[in-house]
């Protein structure tokens, strides 16, 4: 499995790169992983509803092709893509979710945050506040697209969105804890624990 760190990315670009690895891909195309951070933008899913941007402001609205409802981007949260042949790796829809729920809570478990997932509502919470977020696109037995992980950002952004379609839900970071890291180092971290569960 390949691991590409991007550093700081414009979302747009990175999306259609993602779409192009996916669509050219061949049975023998090694996995990858990409680890980001994203300029400032919000991301509406699929299935996104435009009621749940409340007041965006300046900051881009992209309308994307991963599952899910809207979220916020920017620099301080761990961004980590799953570029995976999910017909070779033997896991479906459901279970390579699981993977990345799990990926995270191991990571946070690392810096003595208790996190757990929820099945009502995909991501990772810390005390009812959710601080990671899954979103994914499965087409030619692969998938792409990937999780973000709130580590030391403004939230503020949050507020002007229902994030994932939920009014009124609180968000939090690794930086609430007192955790101060590299989001580089958080992502890592992700991709590590993410290939030792695999």
């Amino acid at each position: 499995m390949i691991i590409n760190a991007l550093s700081l990315t414009p979302y747009e670009k990175v999306w259609r790169d993602m779409q192009y690895f996916t669509q050219t891909r061949a049975p023998d195309t090694p996995d990858e992983i990409w680890l980001t951070e994203h300029f400032p933008v919000y991301t509406l899913g699929l299935n996104g509803k435009r009621e749940h941007l409340l007041n965006t402001g300046d900051i881009l609205v992209v309308q994307t092709d991963r599952g899910g409802q809207v979220t916020y981007h920017a620099p301080g949260q761990a961004i980590v893509y799953f570029l995976l042949d999910l017909k070779r790796l033997k896991i479906n829809s459901q279970q390579i979710v699981t993977l990345l729920e799990n990926a995270m809570i191991q990571t946070l478990a690392n810096y003595g945050i208790h996190a757990n997932a929820q099945a009502d509502a995909r991501g990772v919470y810390v005390q009812n506040k959710k601080i990671g977020s899954i979103g994914l696109r499965i087409k030619q037995n692969g998938c792409y697209h990937g999780i973000s992980l709130n580590n030391q950002l403004d939230l503020t952004p949050f507020t002007f969105i229902n994030p994932c379609g939920y009014a009124n839900l609180q968000m939090t970071q690794l930086a609430d804890f007192d955790v101060f890291l590299p989001t580089q180092t958080i992502c890592e971290h992700i991709a590590d624990h993410f290939i030792k569960i695999l």
